[in-house]
């Protein structure tokens, strides 16, 4: 059963970068059977799909938030990562990685979040 968990600081400063990793466990991110995905919930919202990488590497960003995005992968550490430029206190959320069927928020399986507050 795969696992995933994410791990970064929980306060970010507006303008500056969020960074996160997720690290897979039970599963390989090589596999081009799933979409390796960021998610999001800001508070009192539904789930927000961010991007995706693909088992071959192709990556895929929500069209809102592609000019600030960035999604890659580490294959020997079985881990990819998220980076969010230039944080507003709008992208306050609880950021999920997650292993999904599809390009968006759907029957997804999901880390169990880690929240980030954007203030300075």
């Amino acid at each position: 059963q795969v696992q995933l968990q994410e791990s970064g600081p929980g306060l970010v400063k507006p303008s500056q970068t969020l960074s996160l990793t997720c690290t897979v466990s039970g599963g390989s991110i090589t596999s081009d059977y799933y979409y390796w995905s960021w998610i999001r919930q800001s508070p009192g919202k539904g789930l927000e799909w961010m991007g995706a990488i693909t088992g071959s590497g192709s990556i895929f960003y929500s069209p809102s938030l592609k000019s600030r995005t960035s999604i890659s992968r580490d294959t020997s550490k079985n881990q990819f990562t998220l980076q969010l430029i230039s944080v507003t206190p709008e992208d306050t959320a609880t950021y999920y990685c997650a292993r999904c069927p599809d390009l968006d928020a759907d029957y997804c399986s999901l880390g169990q979040g880690t929240q980030v507050i954007v203030s300075s």
